[in-house]
């Protein structure tokens, strides 16, 4: 049985299509919360789970910069207590991380191998996560992510669809570069990598994942609106020209040549994978 944690976050919702109830049990915050280590263990002494999906994570990057603590306890202590229990009961982890672990300053895609150097809160808890998981694990599969969107919850895709109703305009950033991700494919090379080891996989591996590709935000919220053929007008602005709390990267183009070769999968374009979020 697989444990999916986060289970109401948009790529917990993208994993139900792909498990029904008889082969995953799906675990939002108010069912598992995996900050609290007296439940945890006692989830895992009453369920036969043999693979952890942690897709649970504190995740507003910019509120973050004034919720270190709470941002801390789920990114950092729940996936300590996540690698517990894989250690206690030999079973592997697959947790989501992030783009963000990087500074930005690459000119060319990020390797899993790169330097990491976080500049905010949240990229910062993310890595500790990461770490927590590659010291105290049993086994563990790392796949960092960004850009994360779909038809569920709150993502840029449905913000610039809803901000787009009711104004004729909106500003976009186009200096920060980086690939969309559609959750649903995400939630898809989970499957396969799921199809692909052994329950009894003893490695600890960090890999990369997006579509394929490469877009400023003002690209995506163009993309978005000509397929949605919405009468609103995208402008290109600069980083510097929208203040926000967290400071982020301006390059995180993810190289995913690694999870391509060891799992045998084809990645397609963002913005096919874009047309098929907003069509289907």
């Amino acid at each position: 049985m697989l444990l999916v944690t986060g289970a109401s976050g948009q790529l917990g919702m993208e994993l139900k299509k792909i498990y029904g109830k008889d082969k995953a049990i799906f675990a939002s915050k108010n069912d598992l919360d995996i900050t609290d280590n007296i439940k945890l263990n006692h989830f895992f002494e009453n369920n036969n789970i043999m693979i952890i999906i942690n897709c649970a994570a504190y995740t507003n990057v910019d509120e973050a910069e004034n919720n270190i603590e709470l941002c801390n306890k789920v990114n950092i202590t729940g996936v300590q207590n996540l690698a517990k229990i894989s250690k206690k009961y030999k079973i592997l982890v697959l947790h989501i991380s992030t783009d963000y672990v990087y500074d930005g300053e690459n000119n060319l895609p990020y390797k899993e191998t790169d330097n990491t150097q976080p500049l905010s809160v949240y990229g910062k808890s993310k890595l500790q996560g990461e770490l927590e998981l590659l010291t105290l694990a049993h086994s563990a599969i790392i796949i960092r992510s960004g850009w994360l969107y779909s038809k569920f919850n709150k993502n840029f895709v449905n913000t610039i669809l809803k901000l787009s109703k009711n104004k004729s305009e909106l500003n976009v950033i186009n200096d920060q570069i980086g690939t969309p991700t559609y959750a649903y494919d995400l939630a898809k090379v989970i499957s396969i990598i799921i199809i692909k080891i052994n329950y009894d996989y003893n490695k600890k591996e960090i890999y990369h994942f997006s579509n394929e590709g490469v877009a400023s935000w003002y690209d995506f919220a163009y993309e978005i609106i000509r397929l949605s053929k919405v009468n609103c007008n995208i402008n290109p602005i600069a980083s510097k020209d929208y203040q926000v709390l967290a400071k982020r990267p301006y390059y995180t183009v993810l190289d995913k040549s690694k999870i391509k070769q060891d799992f045998g999968i084809k990645i397609r374009h963002w913005s096919d994978a874009l047309t098929e979020c907003l069509i289907s």
